[in-house]
């Protein structure tokens, strides 16, 4: 008695069958894929983020008024400050440059020439500079807020602001010290407004 085979089309339904189930396991290790690297590229992120909001904190805690170049000031796109460093004093920089949230760090320096020769630098920054870091991307907005006479305001606002006693000498060359009480920093993300980070850092002793 002969046995009996399979026929063309019980083949070609049966490698047909083999095919979706094959394609319905691929999509599924796809999605798994994407999953793992979405989760890993968030994650990622959050601790790049906390690294960064930690280092914009001790900058803020570290700021020194020297009267000779100004402590804290904001010109609604950048933040600059004049911190203490090991080995002496150095001027840094925050700001939002197409998308991206940089910080610039000045070399350290001890002599008064040479910072306020720092200070003027800061204020002529491109982007690509030594010292340059450029610490978040995908950022869509950045706001600065001062906590001054027990409110907040706009950075670039004069309201309740204290100015140090500054020497003759810085008072001639014009030279101001804005001390608010903390720092409000609001970073969008891209993707809308609901994306936001919001810090409030108090400064440190000056």
């Amino acid at each position: 008695m002969r046995s009996r085979g399979f026929t063309l089309v019980e083949v070609l339904v049966a490698l047909f069958v083999m095919a979706i189930l094959a394609g319905m396991a691929w999509r599924g290790v796809d999605s798994m894929s994407r999953a793992r690297a979405a989760g890993s590229e968030r994650m990622e992120r959050t601790l790049r983020m906390g690294t960064v909001m930690t280092q914009f904190e001790q900058d803020l805690a570290a700021v020194q008024v020297v009267q000779v170049v100004p402590a804290v000031t904001c010109d609604g796109a950048s933040l600059r400050l004049s911190r203490r460093a090991e080995g002496g004093m150095q001027m840094v920089v925050w700001t939002l440059r197409g998308g991206h949230w940089m910080r610039w760090s000045g070399p350290v320096v001890t002599r008064i020439g040479d910072l306020q020769d720092s200070w003027m630098r800061s204020q002529q920054l491109l982007g690509n500079e030594a010292g340059q870091l450029d610490a978040l991307s995908g950022v869509a907005g950045w706001q600065l807020y001062f906590y001054r006479g027990n409110s907040w305001s706009n950075c670039q606002s004069s309201a309740g602001t204290t100015t140090a006693a500054a020497p003759p000498a810085a008072a001639a060359s014009g030279v101001a010290v804005p001390l608010p009480d903390a720092v409000r920093s609001v970073l969008t993300f891209e993707g809308g407004a609901a994306n936001t980070l919001t810090r409030d850092i108090m400064l440190g002793p000056t």
